[in-house]
């Protein structure tokens, strides 16, 4: 049977990425599967891991208990790959109505993909600072905001660490 063209195209494809994954799934080793978190309950099955799966006796008989990416690399050192920085008059007048709308992206975020989390939201005097464990989801949160509330967005990719730094700013302390 003859090769189609989108076939012959896609083996030869020079400068691409083999492996997809997240870089915190590739600083783990690779784990025995099903597994479970002991920390946040995730499931690892079929190489991603997933929250609120159904825990059959099959499942938690052959499961390994072990602490997923987020829980270890990111959670407990720190580690981030996004940043958001918000600013502005709206932002200082707004402030729980921001913070309320981030809580929720990240949220919808943890529950299909459980290793993009926040790891810390907090004032630094009139910035409130977002760092994520994710690039993907600083992204996300950044343009939520610009979304929901207007204003203005920038982003800046690292290219010595891969991390990404969003800045969402609105003037006018009032919504419009």
């Amino acid at each position: 049977m003859p090769k189609s063209k989108g076939l012959i195209r896609s083996l030869n494809r020079r400068g691409t990425r083999a492996n997809m994954s997240p870089p915190v799934a590739r600083l783990t080793k690779a784990l025995k599967e099903p597994a479970i978190c002991e920390t946040c309950g995730s499931v690892y099955t079929h190489k991603t891991w997933r929250r609120g799966r159904r825990m059959t006796g099959e499942l938690l008989e052959t499961a390994s208990f072990t602490v997923c990416p987020a829980c270890k690399e990111q959670k407990t050192t720190g580690l981030c790959y996004g940043k958001v920085l918000v600013s502005g008059a709206y932002a200082n007048a707004n402030g729980d109505a921001i913070v309320r709308r981030i809580e929720n992206i990240a949220k919808r975020a943890a529950f299909t993909q459980p290793e993009r989390r926040i790891v810390s939201v907090g004032w630094e005097g009139k910035t409130l600072e977002v760092l994520t464990t994710s690039q993907k989801l600083a992204h996300r949160i950044a343009r939520e905001l610009k979304k929901a509330f207007g204003g203005r967005t920038t982003y800046a990719w690292s290219d010595r660490d891969g991390t990404l730094s969003a800045t969402w700013r609105k003037e006018g302390a009032r919504a419009s």
